[in-house]
């Protein structure tokens, strides 16, 4: 009487033999349960080391159209035009989770089948999120996304893929605003291109692993200055990302998307590290450095698990004098002071005219470069057609060549 597990062909040819011995055995009776436990034993086997493979995705629809009386033209609500359709059935194209999930509510097509993985489901995880509101079309021009054949239809898979390299969709949740929300976001701004981009500055910083790990109290206001001398070097954006990076901080840059309105973004990744993102829209060397700083204020005062990205449009600067907003007021009074002392400031803001040598000066005996005198007085002055040729108009994007 075999009662241990089949393991064996051996075993196997055993268990057949005895259970033919014991078809005829009486209900109740001992040989019956042994009958039972046998039968149990070799269908555990049988699953196993002989599955039955499931059927290919498309001709199982194809059968149910057969099993229904359908015609290619009832499955253009499930799977899209009749191109789609066409393209499907005669193998040119393959079937996308959109698809698949119409088969399976509309047909009762099982998603083990479609997927063609035993047990399989789809995937959990905003099943509310509309995937062809992501600009995957420019996200692809840019590389973000590896797409050789782009098909609309293939914007959920994209995105999932993508959102994995971007950490999971914990990213998500904190990339479409749900923790953080910045008040320094454009009413016009698309929160999928912003999500978007969020993503790829994620995936970016995964993918730059640091020695050192941020501790609470590196960016303190003595550190916030030694950041803002690096500016005084003709290499001071690099210089700046490599300080940053020896303290455990990554500053990542992404060119911005269309209508995304953004400057930047302080983040955190799922372990805690912190993250700046630049887009450098504008490409000067004023705008760089007081986003690079008002990013680092943010990392070293608002960000938490509670609060993981925030999002910062600086052409509403102008409109914040209100404070409203005190998390966006902190940081702005504590990167202008850390860039311009505040003695040194009120002493040039008092001059009027002021002069390009007077700038110069200032900025010589600060040792920062003259861009950030600049560009706080054009924008204080609410003048942009001052000192213009000091601002460093066009000097960052062919300095981070990874800017696209």
């Amino acid at each position: 009487m075999i009662t241990r597990l089949i393991k064996t062909e051996e075993d196997y040819t055993r268990a057949l033999d005895r259970i033919e011995a014991l078809m005829d055995a009486e209900a109740g009776t001992t040989e019956a349960d042994e009958l039972e436990l046998l039968s149990a034993l070799v269908e555990m086997y049988e699953e196993k080391e002989y599955p039955i493979d499931l059927p290919d995705p498309v001709e199982a629809v194809k059968f149910r159209m057969e099993q229904l009386g359908l015609k290619q033209k009832d499955l253009i609500p499930f799977i899209g035009s009749r191109s789609k359709v066409s393209e499907v059935l005669n193998g040119k194209k393959s079937l996308t989770l959109s698809m698949m999930r119409g088969l399976n509510k509309g047909l009762g097509i099982p998603a083990e089948v479609l997927l063609n993985e035993p047990g399989a489901d789809f995937p959990d995880g905003f099943s509310d999120l509309e995937w062809n509101r992501f600009p995957v079309v420019e996200m692809a021009k840019r590389g973000w996304l590896a797409v050789d054949d782009y098909s609309s239809g293939q914007n959920e898979e994209l995105m999932r893929a993508f959102i994995g390299r971007a950490g999971g969709f914990e990213s998500v949740s904190a990339a479409f605003l749900r923790q953080g929300f910045s008040a320094r976001m454009n009413a016009k701004a698309d929160k999928y291109a912003v999500s978007a981009w969020c993503l790829r500055v994620l995936e970016l910083a995964h993918a730059r692993p640091l020695k050192k790990k941020y501790e609470k109290g590196m960016l303190a206001s003595s550190a916030l200055k030694e950041i803002s001398r690096l500016s005084y070097f003709s290499d001071g954006p690099l210089l700046a990302r490599e300080y940053l990076e020896k303290q455990g901080i990554r500053l990542i840059i992404v060119s911005h998307l269309p209508k995304t309105y953004l400057d930047g973004a302080a983040m955190l990744l799922s372990d805690g590290s912190p993250v700046v993102g630049l887009t450098l829209r504008y490409d000067r060397l004023d705008n760089f450095w007081f986003s690079l700083l008002h990013e680092l204020v943010h990392i070293a005062k608002h960000l938490s698990q509670d609060r993981q990205i925030i999002l910062d449009d600086f052409d509403l600067r102008k409109h914040d004098h209100n404070g409203l907003d005190r998390v966006e007021q902190e940081a702005d009074e504590r990167a202008s002071s850390s860039l311009i002392p505040d003695k040194y400031w009120k002493q040039i803001s008092s001059i009027d005219p002021i002069s390009s040598d007077v700038v110069k000066e200032t900025a010589e005996k600060l040792k920062i470069h003259p861009a950030i005198i600049a560009g706080r007085i054009r924008f204080e002055r609410n003048n942009y057609r001052l000192l213009t040729r000091l601002v460093g108009q066009g000097k960052l994007r062919e300095m981070f060549n990874e800017y696209k």
